[in-house]
């Protein structure tokens, strides 16, 4: 109380206190402007207490794409809350298991190699790109395989500005704007996920990330391009965007329909909240057929925002 007095106080002494008291909060409609200017892709939902600003984000963004994260980051501090992607809880246990079974995850089962789930044509293309890039696929799980094609030989995770979940993220800390996560996933559930799945799972994901290698780097910042353009199909059917769209954990029938359905109920709910409401979320469950935004339209939200089909 004493605190709250002298703070009172102090306002009625210093000149120009009282003007600044009434600064008008950002509108609604400002706050979306400012959103908007920032170059990230987004669709607003105007509900009967608010509006809500789905920012579609894609990981990795490179450094060449000309877009304004300081415009997402001043949006966002006006924002009245904010909803980031799931956040999965690791415990110490999780680490050690999965330092002590790390062949599980990174090696094909028992002494299998890739030519055994392979048809002769998916094996020779395999063979090929190793060859190619000195690289021995043979063992390797296929996750990790495809992983290494993207980000070592690809290198699309190489110089690369902020994702739009972390300007988010650091922008709403610092403003005191309350972050929800989609979800908190159990690490020992993730990795339990990820133990269970057979080599067999993997092939859609090896395949794809096969296609993107092939096609060349030109799909790195060809992705990026179209992002910043709101060409949403044209960053869907991205060789690289569909090569992580199915991959675990998106592919996976299980973790992937639960993030999916997870999404969509928060941002239903957050349709009750009064104010603004901003979330990140990914691109690829967004605006894919069937995704999070064919899902609000569905229920008969009314989306404003570009073309995603």
């Amino acid at each position: 109380m004493k605190k709250i007095a002298m703070s009172l106080s102090l306002a009625m002494l210093l000149p120009g206190a009282a003007a600044a008291q009434d600064v008008p909060a950002p509108s609604e409609s400002s706050i979306v402007v400012t959103a908007q200017r920032s170059g990230a892709p987004m669709w607003t939902i105007d509900t009967a207490s608010g509006t809500i600003i789905l920012v579609g984000e894609i990981r990795a963004i490179p450094k060449a794409t000309p877009w304004q994260p300081e415009r997402l980051e001043d949006a966002t501090k006006a924002a009245d809350r904010v909803i980031l992607g799931a956040k999965p809880k690791i415990s110490p246990g999780d680490i050690f298991r999965l330092m002590f079974s790390g062949g599980k995850f990174t090696k094909l089962p028992d002494k299998s190699v890739a030519s055994d789930y392979l048809t002769p044509a998916q094996w020779q293309r395999l063979s090929a790109l190793g060859e190619a890039h000195d690289e021995d696929y043979s063992r390797k799980s296929f996750l990790l395989s495809a992983f290494e094609m993207l980000r070592k030989e690809l290198r699309f995770n190489k110089d690369t500005a902020r994702d739009a979940s972390d300007v988010v993220k650091d922008a709403a800390e610092k403003a005191d704007v309350p972050i929800a996560r989609a979800a908190t996933l159990r690490g020992e559930d993730i990795l339990d996920n990820l133990a269970d799945a057979p080599p067999e799972a993997h092939i859609p994901c090896l395949t794809a990330a096969m296609d993107a290698l092939e096609t060349g780097p030109e799909v790195v910042e060809r992705r990026g391009a179209d992002w910043r353009r709101y060409d949403i199909p044209a960053v869907m059917a991205n060789p690289l965007e569909q090569a992580l769209g199915r991959c675990w954990p998106w592919a996976d029938e299980t973790l992937g329909s639960e993030l999916r359905t997870i999404w969509t109920d928060r941002i239903a709910e957050a349709s009750a909240a009064p104010g603004v409401t901003l979330a990140v979320v990914p691109l690829r469950i967004l605006a894919e057929r069937n995704g999070v935004l064919d899902q609000l339209a569905q229920r008969g939200f009314d989306i404003a925002g570009p073309a995603w089909k």
